[in-house]
């Protein structure tokens, strides 16, 4: 068992995207967003889950646009060419499944 830290960061700075964990090839990865930062499309070659911890987040994959928030998850295969905007303060666990 491993217990992981994830502090809110943006009251000391903007954008926040660190590494939390790897295992067996998968990533787990924490995002924090002011209102209206975003991250330019690009793509991932593994699965991606997203969970939205805080916040409201659009999410814009293959020219869709689709809004997540904390009553939802977003599950993205690979290669989907995605990016994002927050729409208010975020913070977000990103798991990256590597096939």
């Amino acid at each position: 068992m491993k217990l992981v830290e994830t502090p809110y960061l943006l009251e000391e700075k903007e954008k926040n995207v660190s590494k939390v964990f790897q295992f067996d090839g998968h990533n787990v990865l924490n995002i924090q967003l002011r209102t209206n930062e975003e991250i330019k499309e690009h793509d991932a070659n593994a699965h991606v889950l997203i969970v939205v911890r805080k916040g409201k987040v659009i999410f814009t994959v293959e020219g869709v646009e689709q809004v997540v928030t904390t009553g939802n998850m977003l599950h993205m295969d690979p290669l989907e060419k995605h990016a994002l905007k927050a729409m208010e303060d975020s913070d977000i666990v990103v798991i990256k499944i590597s096939n």
